[in-house]
């Protein structure tokens, strides 16, 4: 499948400007896929947590937010060694340990070479009484449902693509 998406991040992963990644968009339009899809394309490794009902990753950010500490839970977490150029680290569902959240501005702050991406309900997140969302420490990206354009690329339809974006009117 092709998502148009995937170009966005594949700019976010080489910024020089690079802050953790925040994927917002309604219930089922593919964030955890395109996450997941990222890392597979464009990453060595991938260590993917989902927040969801995991009271491990709570007890890992409910004491403190030292991101030495934090890396190492999740490499036994997952593991996985993390390497800051070449692991992709995601957080999914992370509006469900509002600590994860917070933790973004210190993994921009104190140590920005890590690779973060994030997906979760900021409904959810916008909710949590108490919790410090990182302002102007994390860049967003809005995901929305499957284009016309990346429908007709995705199920091998790429001269009706190249056709409806040439204008041809006539031949459409």
């Amino acid at each position: 499948m092709y998502r148009s998406a995937i170009e966005k991040l594949k700019k976010w992963k080489v910024s020089y400007f690079r802050k953790p990644l925040i994927i917002e968009g309604a219930r089922q339009v593919g964030k955890t896929w395109l996450m997941k899809e990222f890392g597979k394309e464009c990453y060595k490794k991938t260590v993917y947590i989902n927040f969801d009902s995991n009271k491990q990753m709570n007890d890992l950010f409910s004491s403190d937010l030292n991101i030495e500490r934090i890396v190492m839970g999740l490499e036994i977490y997952s593991d996985t060694t993390i390497t800051p150029d070449d692991t992709l680290i995601i957080f999914d569902e992370v509006q469900e340990v509002p600590a994860a959240l917070s933790s973004l501005k210190y993994f921009y702050e104190n140590a920005p070479q890590y690779h973060i991406i994030c997906a979760g309900s900021l409904l959810g997140i916008a909710l949590h009484e108490g919790t410090s969302f990182p302002v102007g420490k994390v860049d967003f990206l809005k995901l929305y449902p499957l284009s016309f354009d990346e429908f007709l690329l995705g199920i091998g339809y790429e001269k009706f693509y190249k056709l409806l974006n040439s204008g041809d009117y006539a031949l459409i």
